[in-house]
């Protein structure tokens, strides 16, 4: 029988409704809690609805949502919520289950996919799933916000979400604004960008990135010997000077790519780790969707002979 993390599927749903009475005894926050499957699906709850919510994220620092699995502890806290926002398009693809189950009893928003399926990117490996990172893009994210704001006014009548939205709007384009300047000096041939696995897409639409990455858009699969040699081929062409690991994804066949190239004679940097999937320690700059983009903008920027200052747009880096 399948599991996950110990919980079997047909005692899945005995968790979610034979439970309810432990979640109200261990209590809940005055204020309505909103549990995020991740930390940039949460920030969007913060941003919006400021001092006035709970808002706990399930996954932390460097966890990979393509692979996480959900825990017994994780059930509770999602019994406990008053609003559940996942990401949706099969990023969180272990906890299809536990979602769908957890609807019956409280809302649950799939914050990606109340964008049209029109703007979503295709992916040619993976024709009835669309590219999940919509948060790679400021702006197509900023645009996620506002069922976000609804929902958080059905959940606590008399709340304004109008101010949290404008403020949000205002950042996230000041953000989108920066990585233009950053890459405006780079030539056709040094933008491209090449990453341990598809998780840039609507980041190199939006910004005039071309990609290249050695797994999909998922990290399930294993990064095949071609691949790797097709891109060291790239990068040895191209003579791209850096390559990007990624935090939340082991950098094993990244340091191949560079070893491919060294062997061919062509050198190639290791740029600092981006944000993918994940974001930064909690608490700090970097653990905050603006600071997440800040840090990846400026990385690569820096590491492809674009101009951005050492410590980013806010001086925080």
């Amino acid at each position: 029988m399948n599991t996950c993390s110990g919980v079997t599927r047909r005692a899945i749903p005995a968790l979610i409704l034979g439970l309810p009475a432990l979640a109200r005894a261990q209590g809940g926050p005055a204020r309505p809690l909103v549990v995020a499957t991740t930390a940039m699906v949460a920030e969007l709850a913060r941003g919006i609805g400021g001092e006035e919510f709970t808002v706990e994220a399930l996954m932390g620092e460097g966890v990979d949502p393509h692979l996480y699995r959900p825990t017994r502890a994780d059930l509770v806290r999602l019994l406990r919520a008053d609003l559940i926002l996942c990401n949706g398009l099969r990023l969180e693809g272990r906890m299809g289950d536990v979602l769908e189950r957890a609807a019956a009893t409280r809302p649950v928003i799939a914050v990606a996919e109340t964008i049209p399926p029109a703007r979503r990117r295709a992916h040619p490996e993976y024709p009835d799933a669309p590219d999940p990172h919509l948060w790679m893009d400021p702006l197509l994210w900023a645009e996620c916000a506002a069922p976000v704001a609804a929902a958080l006014s059905r959940l606590r009548p008399g709340f304004d979400p109008a101010p949290g939205l404008a403020a949000l709007g205002g950042r996230l384009e000041g953000i989108a604004e920066y990585a233009r300047r950053a890459f405006a000096p780079l030539p056709p041939e040094r933008r491209l960008l090449v990453t341990a696995h598809d998780a840039f897409g609507y980041f190199g639409q939006r910004f005039g990135m071309e990609l290249a990455s050695i797994q999909g858009l998922s990290t399930e699969a294993e990064a095949s010997l071609a691949r790797i040699e097709s891109l060291v081929a790239l990068l040895v062409e191209r003579r791209v000077p850096a390559v990007f690991p990624e935090t939340s994804v082991p950098d094993r066949a990244v340091r191949a790519l560079i070893e491919g190239a060294g062997a061919r004679g062509h050198r190639v940097a290791l740029g600092g780790a981006l944000f993918s999937d994940s974001l930064g320690r909690p608490g700090t700059y970097r653990g905050t969707y603006e600071g997440m983009l800040d840090h990846n903008i400026t990385t690569i920027a820096r590491a492809l002979g674009g101009e951005a200052p050492e410590r980013g747009l806010r001086g925080r880096l």
